[in-house]
């Protein structure tokens, strides 16, 4: 409002939102029907997992962000939006997604921001039973941790793919704040912390500065963390702020990490791939021949056919010594015709390879 305007009458101004707020609420309900009317015309013994399509949430969620004009920031439209889509899917029958779990890790935040709030979450002890359980038909998707930008590639996710028939089909970049917390507020009486190593690795210099003298005791997750910092006068946790709400623990310091920018990467896993988006990701596992200039091999058909990798990490095969599996990500799906012609080209110079997903860009990257 410009300086000397007379001020809006604040009665009326409240009639106006009511009025919107009224508005809002008959388009979303007749959004929900037109959601219902497309599942209705997949027919009726059609499951959650079959009505769900990222491809098509990544458009509409991108058109949002295409439109937005402000006041309210890119993230905070592609959140109502989210939660309004998993609304409406959830009319027929929520998605059922496995994380790492218990409550209150990481995961579960990156859960709720890839499908909204309206699922059945399954919270899991291990990556490897989330694999399970989405391998089982136990649950439609999972969501596991892949990267992180401090302390690199999470290998237990990468060791799974070396034998699971799971695809890749979305990803979620999550900024990672860490936080201190414990029952009581004083650093002095603080003997020893729990965290994920992920997590220990990302505030070591806070910890090396502030608690030199208290002992790291990794966890399986951060949520474990929480859970045995709670039980115990002389303990911390590292973990997200959440946990402290489930856990009736104190914030005593936070956030901690070491870089201001620290980001973890989630990929969600399911058992097909999906149609393109338009703005896609896909996901190799190459094993070289044993031959020289292997990994050369591998890399010339993705230049010669103007692919851009965005990343690359290896790991042992497990299968003979010294042999190891590259893990890649390149741009592009794998219905792309220059795609198909570099992985045609890929074939005989490894003796294996996987596609492991294609899958729509994150919407907004951290």
């Amino acid at each position: 409002m410009s300086e000397g305007a007379p001020k809006p009458n604040l009665g009326e101004v409240r009639a106006r939102i009511d009025a919107i707020d009224t508005e809002i609420q008959r388009l979303i309900a007749e959004r929900a029907n037109f959601a219902r009317q497309v599942g209705q015309a997949k027919g009726p013994l059609k499951a959650a997992v079959d009505y769900y399509r990222p491809e098509r949430e990544a458009q509409v969620l991108r058109m949002v962000v295409a439109r937005n004009q402000g006041p309210l920031s890119n993230e905070e439209m592609v959140r109502l939006f989210r939660e309004i889509m998993s609304a409406c899917l959830a009319q027929q029958e929520p998605l059922k997604i496995a994380f790492l779990g218990p409550e209150g890790t990481f995961s579960q935040l990156a859960v709720h921001k890839h499908f909204g709030h309206s699922i059945h979450g399954l919270p899991l002890g291990t990556i490897e039973e989330v694999f399970q359980e989405v391998e089982a038909g136990h649950a439609d998707f999972g969501v596991v941790p892949v990267e992180n930008s401090t302390e690199g590639s999470v290998h237990p996710t990468h060791d799974m793919f070396l034998t699971s028939p799971l695809k890749i089909c979305g990803e979620v970049e999550l900024p990672i704040h860490q936080y201190l917390l414990s029952k009581q507020e004083d650093l002095s009486r603080i003997e020893r912390v729990f965290s994920h190593p992920q997590s220990l690795g990302q505030t070591r210099n806070w910890l090396r500065q502030h608690l030199p003298h208290a002992e790291r005791v990794p966890v399986a997750s951060n949520a474990e963390a929480a859970r045995r910092a709670k039980a115990s006068e002389d303990s911390a946790a590292i973990a997200g702020e959440g946990a402290a709400r489930v856990y009736d623990l104190k914030v005593v310091a936070g956030p901690i990490e070491d870089r201001p920018d620290n980001t973890s990467r989630f990929v969600v896993l399911g058992r097909d791939i999906f149609s393109p988006s338009g703005q896609d990701k896909t996901s190799l596992m190459l094993i070289a021949k044993d031959q020289p200039g292997a990994l050369y091999h591998l890399l010339a058909p993705l230049a010669k056919h103007g692919i851009s990798m965005t990343r690359i990490e290896s790991r042992p095969t497990r299968q003979k010594k010294w042999q190891h599996a590259f893990f890649i990500d390149v741009n592009g799906h794998v219905e792309d015709e220059n795609m198909k012609q570099a992985l045609s080209e890929l074939g005989p110079v490894t003796d294996q390879l996987t596609v492991l997903g294609s899958y729509p860009v994150a919407v907004l990257s951290a």
